[in-house]
């Protein structure tokens, strides 16, 4: 029983980081001089974010079953526009060809980690019934799942974007539209 749970876990964790992962790879391929300890902490915000968005799922169906109808119609608007805020300014920056930090903004981080990670809101329906030690420890597992994933995104888009420097944005950009799009797309249908 505790192994099913835990594998579980694992491939919920792998299938909700699939958006996060592709974010990552925007990121490596946007600022592939992005510092270790900035690759690491968006792989950590994207693997907390993840890892509380379940949490919150699940306070929500055990206290506010009757608000969560209306907060999961708005979740693939909310990823549209802020998927689709975010890439078109990397393309705009990009096609500018306006001086960046190598590090990923703070504010930019946030937005795009609530952004990937607000459809695991629903995750609190599957996690409904379990008692909160046990969808806190599913939760975790979701969590560090993302991290690891992101993570290695980070370094995949990083290697392509040293090796395609001045495309890279614009690709990062059209990779952030596309996911704000297919999240819009399978929420709304």
């Amino acid at each position: 029983m505790r192994r099913t749970f835990i594998i579980n876990a694992f491939l919920l964790g792998i299938g909700l980081a699939m958006d996060a992962f592709s974010i990552s790879i925007a990121n490596g391929l946007n600022k592939p001089k992005m510092k270790n300890t900035r690759a690491f902490l968006m792989a950590f915000v994207f693997g907390l974010f993840q890892m509380i968005m379940p949490l919150i799922g699940w306070l929500i169906i055990h206290y506010l079953a009757n608000s969560f109808v209306f907060i999961e119609k708005i979740v693939p608007y909310l990823a549209l526009i802020l998927l689709g805020y975010i890439g078109i300014k990397m393309i705009y920056d990009a096609i500018k060809n306006k001086e960046e930090n190598p590090d990923i903004e703070t504010g930019e981080l946030l937005i795009q980690a609530i952004a990937t990670s607000i459809d695991a809101l629903s995750v609190g329906l599957t996690i409904a019934n379990l008692d909160f030690l046990d969808a806190l420890y599913e939760a975790s597992i979701i969590g560090v799942v993302t991290f690891i994933i992101c993570l290695m995104g980070v370094y995949i888009g990083k290697a392509g974007g040293n090796k395609f420097a001045n495309k890279t944005p614009i690709f990062g950009g059209i990779i952030l539209i596309v996911v704000g799009i297919k999240i819009f797309i399978t929420g709304v249908l």
